[in-house]
């Protein structure tokens, strides 16, 4: 994996407190950011599922079969496999339920 060199400013209290539990500072950083990274994904990724986006909301509403549909014609060939899977259902407040309507 390539890296690029970044320069951070850190209090001396908080880099005396890594030196005491990790010898090598930038794997530690390294660690540190990529936990925050996939915390605000996860965050994310919660705020997109309490509300999702209207188009979302309308996908949901008309089903996947209908969706399909309205796809130009060349494109849906070899897109939706229509006998695999399971019907499903988006309920507010319990998200996708496994059934029709």
């Amino acid at each position: 994996m390539p890296y690029d060199r970044v320069t951070v400013t850190l209090p001396k209290e908080v880099v005396r407190s890594i030196d005491v539990l990790e010898a090598n500072r930038s794997r530690f950083i390294l660690d540190a950011v990529r936990r925050e990274l996939n915390r605000r994904k996860r965050r994310e990724l919660r705020r997109s599922l309490s509300n999702p986006h209207p188009e979302s909301k309308q996908l949901a509403n008309e089903g996947l079969e209908e969706w399909g549909r309205r796809l130009p014609r060349e494109e849906t060939a070899d897109l939706v496999d229509w006998k695999a899977g399971r019907a499903v259902t988006w309920k507010p407040n319990l998200g996708w339920t496994e059934g029709s309507k």
